[in-house]
């Protein structure tokens, strides 16, 4: 007789998991990276990222465009899980420098509700933990990457 998983240690499914987290946070980053990309242009003069926002001395536009690419094409790379490490490094990088250099010591913050944590912490969180597990079986990386 089979056992019940539910309460075991066992992964149930870990690649139709991962399969699952690349999907769905790929797709909310993605959203995210495609307003900044339709409304490139009005974002660029905005006082946020043309006075806030410094990446290697350059500001306005490259940060902004460095951004766009980030979190808009590394994201569907990560949803179909192609590149998916590459991509994931250069997603946790751009997160990384939002809650560490953009809004320093905003990692937790009273909010609304109560506390809240700090999206971009988050999403840094979750790419880490598929930088170091991959894409799983179900990807591109897994088609093209088979010994």
């Amino acid at each position: 007789m089979n056992k019940l998983k539910l309460f075991s240690g066992q992964p149930i499914n870990m690649n139709l998991g991962l399969l699952l987290i690349r999907v769905v946070i790929g797709a909310l980053m993605a959203f995210i990276g495609y307003e900044k990309l339709i409304h490139f242009n009005e974002l660029v003069v905005d006082d946020f990222w043309a006075k806030n926002v410094s990446f290697l001395g350059m500001k306005g536009a490259v940060p902004l465009a460095l951004t766009v690419f980030a979190e808009f094409f590394c994201s569907l790379l990560l949803i179909v899980g192609l590149f998916t490490r590459v991509s994931s490094f250069i997603l946790l990088f751009c997160m990384a420098y939002i809650f560490l250099v953009i809004f320093p010591g905003s990692m937790v913050s009273k909010g609304e509700h109560g506390v809240e944590f700090n999206t971009a912490f988050t999403y840094f969180v979750i790419y880490l933990g598929l930088f170091f597990t991959g894409a799983g079986k179900y990807s591109l990386d897994a088609k093209f990457l088979r010994k």
